[in-house]
């Protein structure tokens, strides 16, 4: 999968996308990552790419024209293809597990705009972005660290990028509950032992452990996620009982 990034700072990805499972997804193919300076595609002689907002008020926006040279540059590199191009934006809808899913799937790659200062000139939003995605409800200097969530939790459910779809399949958010708890060795630590169904090597009680307990973590930190969860009888049933208790 290709993924582009449109940002001010193109040194805050590289070692990010170097390193670990995404470095070694590149470095075999998998993942073809480019990040594009903006500021190389302004025609402002002192390289400016903002401005001050009209209407007045705080701080400075990012211009429509050097993003949109940028993003013409990179439908050139793709041969007129048109990528699923996402502006990362505290405005945005929640970036999900779901979300990254469905992105991870666009057979025309992503563009992912960052934006910094007081946010971008709504114009070029218009003109190239397919959706704006937030990571959470609150605010952040700029579209960079969103993008590097955004890039990570895509780049990992690729084909070819992790293992297998074990690797992430049982993960927390991918099934619609939070993931049950892990244990390795030493079997005892700090007095502390492994839960006995995990070394009793029975496999179906070991799997209803962990559903039980995906349940229990999910009732406990995020209840509100249960309302979407796809639910057996069996897990409705084991949720009253904790509630009850």
């Amino acid at each position: 999968m290709r993924i582009d990034i449109m940002t001010l700072f193109p040194e805050m990805f590289e070692p990010v996308i170097a390193t670990s499972i995404i470095g070694r997804a590149r470095s075999a193919g998998k993942l073809d990552i480019r990040c594009h300076h903006i500021r190389d595609y302004t025609t402002d002689k002192h390289g400016r790419t903002d401005d001050t907002p009209y209407g007045g008020g705080m701080g400075m926006l990012m211009q429509a024209q050097p993003i949109y040279n940028c993003y013409k540059a990179i439908l050139m590199q793709l041969g007129g293809v048109k990528p699923y191009t996402i502006y990362m934006s505290p405005a945005g809808s929640l970036f999900t597990q779901a979300k990254a899913m469905e992105l991870s799937r666009k057979p025309e790659g992503l563009v992912i705009l960052c934006g910094h200062y007081e946010g971008v000139d709504q114009r070029v939003i218009d003109e190239i972005a397919d959706g704006e995605l937030s990571i959470g409800d609150y605010v952040l200097t700029g579209g960079e660290l969103p993008a590097l969530v955004l890039m990570d939790a895509v780049a990992r459910l690729c084909d070819g990028v992790l293992a297998g779809e074990a690797s992430w399949q049982e993960e927390s958010h991918s099934g619609g509950l939070l993931e049950y708890p892990h244990y390795t060795k030493p079997a005892v630590w700090n007095g502390r032992a492994v839960p006995e169904v995990l070394v009793s090597g029975h496999h179906a009680n070991i799997a209803r452990w962990r559903r039980e307990q995906s349940l229990k973590k999910t009732l406990e930190a995020r209840p509100e996620l249960l309302d979407a969860a796809p639910l057996t009888q069996g897990d409705r049933d084991f949720l009253a009982g904790l509630r009850e208790s």
